[in-house]
């Protein structure tokens, strides 16, 4: 398999909502099209901050995608429903910034 050439057009849509892949075929047809995501990117999407995010996933509190080398670079590609576990987690467990309830102070 081989990687199609992308248009101009598809880049820059590409580079405003993620990482977009197209495997072709031998004949130059696209095959599978999939939709990624980096960690920042994920992070913004969910609106946590990105050290937050991490410390998520270094303490195995949401299970990560692999690392992969692309470019040279260590990545992990977050695909949508990798995207929907981390919006569950999310929703179960994150307070936002403050991290903690207000307490009740009894009336005197």
């Amino acid at each position: 398999m081989r990687y199609s050439s992308v248009t101009e057009s598809m880049c820059q849509i590409a580079l405003r909502s993620g990482f977009v892949f197209l495997l072709t075929n031998s004949a130059g047809y696209t095959t599978i099209s999939m939709k990624a995501y980096s960690t920042i990117q994920v992070a913004r999407l969910l609106g946590i901050a990105s050290g937050t995010f991490h410390r998520w996933i270094r303490e195995k509190r949401i299970e990560a995608p692999p690392a992969q080398t692309l470019g040279g670079m260590q990545v992990r590609l977050w695909s949508d429903a990798d995207i929907a576990k981390v919006r569950k987690y999310k929703a179960e467990h994150y307070w936002g910034k403050g991290g903690r309830k207000k307490r009740k102070r009894p009336t005197k």
